[in-house]
Parts: structure tokens; C-alpha cells; sequence
């Protein structure tokens, strides 16, 4: 199959449903053109998914098709933006029709959840690699941040923590339990935070999506508003699951492992008690931002060394 069949074929009809007014002009042409409204920013980001470094060999393609468009929507929804369109950069061994068809249809699915359309990309041969940039858009000057976090202000985060982490340990497993397909279920299929991110502009003073670890996130915030934090470990909230499957390493596991793609956010005590009672209930306060520079994790015993994930830290 050439490539541009495999265009045709399988990611024409993504691009298919475009948004009216927004995307002008989708896949076919030099560059797709994207109209932003009056009034509203345009916020994009991009993301790379490596085989055997973010998703396992021979991972099935539908699963890979949700989770690739699904983590980069997430960093739209840690903006309050309201997703467009995105482009995809696709490079393959080979263009097998099983595989295409797998990825396309998860890729449909995903797609339709999130309310954004294919608006162009590449493909090629090589390792595979997928490379997604999604476009959205915010109005003007509310774009959430991680600078703008508060001495006094509340940490919350928007669900239980290390689900996914704790599922790589189960990702080969012929037969799942309850509990272990409980945490896959949170590894193929991440949903991001949109409906509450757009909730919490105007209201949050600063907001991540975690993908690395809580740790490892919370402390971009801190750093990109010179502030510190202190956490309870008592109140990160954990699923019933990941406490049976882990024990004592539940904690450990929801503090450092990424993958989750929660929302964490920042907000003033004000604001928070001004939301409507359906937004407040989806966010778990488990700490408060302080003047003093780090962050301290109370009422827990010694974690360990493990951080969060980077992509050149050595693991020994």
C-alpha cells in the first residue's frame, strides 16, 4: 500500500467531520488552515510516543490509537482550551492493514470523545513513532498556566493516582483480574480533564496535567511560580483497586507514577467555595501551596528514591 492510499484509507475519514468556522481547510493541500474566533487564543502542544520507551512492543493498535490522542489532548485540557484539530506524523515499519485499520478505528473513537478532527499530518517509514500536535482554543488571556500559583492557595488534584502506573505491571497478562483490569482499563484509556479544565478558568491560579508523577509535576508549578508546598499523603486519593494490587507501595506508586493524566490545579479557598458544587466535587484537596521554597510530603514514611518519569534520567 503507498502512502497515499494509506491516507485515503485510513485518516481521510477522521478529518472528515470538521469543526465549522475553525478548520478551514484539513488534509490535501500544502498546510491545513485553522480560523481562530474572535476573542479566543490559540494554545497547541505536541507530543511523541516512542515504541518500547512510552507503550510496549506489539501493543494493540486500538488501545494506541485512543491513549496517542488522548495524552496530547490532555495538556489542552491543563489550559481550559477548548480542543480543534490536530495533526499526525506517523512513522511505520510497514503499512500492514491490520494494524492501520486497529489504530484508525481507536484513533475514530478518541477523536469523537474529545470533540477534535484530523487536520493533517505525515507518515513515513521507520521505527514506530507517533507525533501529535493539537490545536485549541482559550479566550484571550484566560489560558491556565503553571505560573500563577499563590502562597495560601489549595493543591487539589482531580481523581485517584497511580492506577496507571501499577498497570505496566499487568500489561502482558492472559487473564486480568478485577482489579488488575481495573488499572488497564486507566492505562489504554486516559481521559482527559477537558469539561472540568474549561470549568476552572477564571477560577484556578495554576494547573498541570500529570503525566510524569504528581511529584514530579506539582514541582513544575512550584517552580515556574516560586512557591513551595506541602502535601498530605493522607488525603491523595487512591483507588481500591491499586491499594489490593500494591499495599504499602499504593502511596508510592500514586505520588511518582505517571501516566494519569488528572489535573493538578492550585486555587484560593475563595474561589473554590464560588464553583458549583459538581466542579468542587471533582477536586480532591490534598495540600496548600507555602512561601517556603521545596515540597514536603507529610504523614508518610520514607518513599524512596524514585521520581518521575524523565525521558534521559538514568535508571540503574
Amino acid at each position: 500500500m503507498g502512502e497515499f492510499e494509506l491516507i485515503r484509507q485510513y485518516f481521510q475519514p477522521l478529518a472528515d467531520n470538521a469543526r465549522q468556522g475553525q478548520l478551514i481547510l484539513g488534509p490535501g493541500d500544502d498546510c491545513a488552515i485553522q480560523r481562530v474566533p474572535p476573542g479566543q487564543d490559540l494554545v497547541f502542544s505536541v507530543d511523541t510516543l516512542v515504541e518500547g520507551v512510552h507503550f510496549p512492543p506489539n501493543y494493540p493498535p486500538e488501545y494506541l490509537g485512543w491513549r496517542s490522542l488522548a495524552v496530547a489532548v490532555s495538556d489542552l485540557a491543563a489550559m481550559g482550551a477548548d480542543p480543534v484539530c490536530f495533526t499526525l506524523a506517523l512513522s511505520l515499519p510497514c503499512a500492514e492493514p491490520e494494524w492501520l485499520a486497529g489504530y484508525s478505528r481507536g484513533l475514530a473513537r478518541a477523536s469523537d470523545a474529545f470533540g477534535i478532527t484530523l487536520a493533517g499530518g505525515d507518515t513515513t517509514r521507520g521505527p514506530l513513532t507517533l507525533t501529535l500536535q493539537v490545536h485549541g482554543t482559550v479566550p484571550k488571556g484566560m489560558a491556565l498556566r503553571r505560573s500563577g500559583a499563590c502562597v495560601g492557595d489549595l493543591v487539589c488534584v482531580t481523581g485517584p493516582l497511580g492506577d496507571a502506573g501499577a498497570a505496566l505491571d499487568f500489561l502482558g497478562s492472559p487473564d486480568p483480574t478485577g482489579n488488575e483490569q481495573a488499572v488497564l482499563a486507566r492505562y489504554h484509556y486516559p481521559e482527559p480533564r477537558l469539561a472540568l479544565g474549561k470549568a476552572l478558568v477564571g477560577k484556578a491560579s495554576a494547573a498541570i496535567d500529570i503525566s510524569d508523577g504528581l511529584l514530579s509535576d506539582l514541582q513544575h508549578i512550584l517552580d515556574a511560580s516560586e512557591v513551595g508546598a506541602e502535601l498530605d499523603a493522607d488525603k491523595v486519593p487512591l483507588s481500591k483497586a491499586l491499594v489490593a494490587l500494591k499495599g504499602r507501595e499504593a502511596l508510592t506508586c500514586a505520588l511518582t507514577a505517571g501516566d494519569d493524566y488528572q489535573l493538578c490545579v492550585t486555587i484560593a479557598d475563595e474561589q473554590l467555595a464560588l464553583m458549583d458544587l459538581h466542579v468542587r466535587e471533582q477536586l480532591i484537596t490534598i495540600g496548600r501551596i507555602q512561601a517556603k521554597p521545596g515540597l514536603n510530603v507529610a504523614n508518610t514514611a520514607q518513599i524512596g528514591s524514585r521520581q518521575g518519569f524523565d525521558h534521559f534520567r538514568r535508571s540503574d
